[in-house]
């Protein structure tokens, strides 16, 4: 955690007062995946679960098919930033030149995509995942509340969890696709079925989360925040239960609504 947050000084202003105060901001500095020495890409991200965040983006950005083609090699702290350095299968690396190196963003991940007909890819269908009840996803939403400790000292991280037969696996992040791509690196290397458990997430439901849910095989998504409608669209296409505004004690289904229970 020490890596992902900086000591800062703030003078807080309340009426007429003024203190001078040490706060905490989370960190975000560019991180780079290099495949076989060459550059992929490079997101703005906090540099905590770096190993998680290398597979899970391979993984959902299409790098790899599986674990088994990714392998971490190095990481390298340097002024400019955090360079990941991976082995793929030589195959995946050639088709990677056919590629332009993408450029993230923490509040984007579709920048940098070289033509209009790329920014929308097929999306795949995922398997039929286990019904989940409204108690669960609300118990789910209330320990992901209580399991963020770097927006708990910073207010500045999103948060994704993973909620499975064994409880609730959550990573965090400046930017909500690389929290979310945390947890598919983190639960791909746990050996978690996706089919068998649900997503919350801390922000919208854009297309980029759904996208990445889909190719993870994550069959229920709920967001505490709204839906887009292509998002909205995806999920029909995915054959994910999509559920936002999930805030209190309700949140909207979009669709297959038949997937949540009343009751366990």
């Amino acid at each position: 955690m020490n890596d992902a947050l900086a000591s800062v000084q703030a003078l807080r202003v309340q009426a007429q007062a003024r203190v001078e105060r040490e706060d905490a901001a989370v960190v975000e500095t560019p991180v780079a995946l290099l495949c076989n020495g060459a550059p992929f890409a490079v997101m703005m991200a906090t540099p905590c679960d770096l190993e998680d965040f290398a597979l899970g983006f391979a993984l959902s950005e299409g790098v790899v098919a599986d674990a088994g083609e990714f392998r971490l090699v190095d990481v390298v702290h340097g002024a400019a930033g955090i360079a990941l350095h991976a082995a793929i299968p030589q195959a995946r690396y050639d088709a990677l030149q056919r590629r332009r190196t993408l450029e993230g963003r923490s509040g984007c991940g579709l920048c940098g995509v070289e033509a209009l007909q790329d920014a929308l890819r097929p999306v795949p269908r995922v398997r039929e995942p286990q019904p989940v009840s409204y108690a669960r996803i609300q118990a789910a939403l209330a320990a992901l509340a209580a399991q963020q400790p770097l927006n708990t000292r910073s207010g500045g991280v999103h948060a994704a969890g993973f909620v499975h037969a064994g409880g609730l696996l959550v990573r965090e992040d400046v930017g909500r696709h690389n929290a979310l791509d945390k947890v598919i690196g983190a639960l791909v290397r746990d050996g978690l079925d996706p089919a068998t458990g649900f997503l919350v997430i801390t922000s919208r439901a854009s297309y980029e989360i759904v996208y990445k849910a889909a190719v993870a095989g994550i069959g229920v998504v709920v967001a505490i925040s709204a839906p887009t409608d292509l998002a909205i669209r995806t999920a029909q296409a995915a054959g994910i239960t999509l559920a936002a505004f999930a805030r209190g004690d309700a949140f909207n289904l979009y669709a297959y609504p038949q997937r949540v229970l009343a009751q366990d």
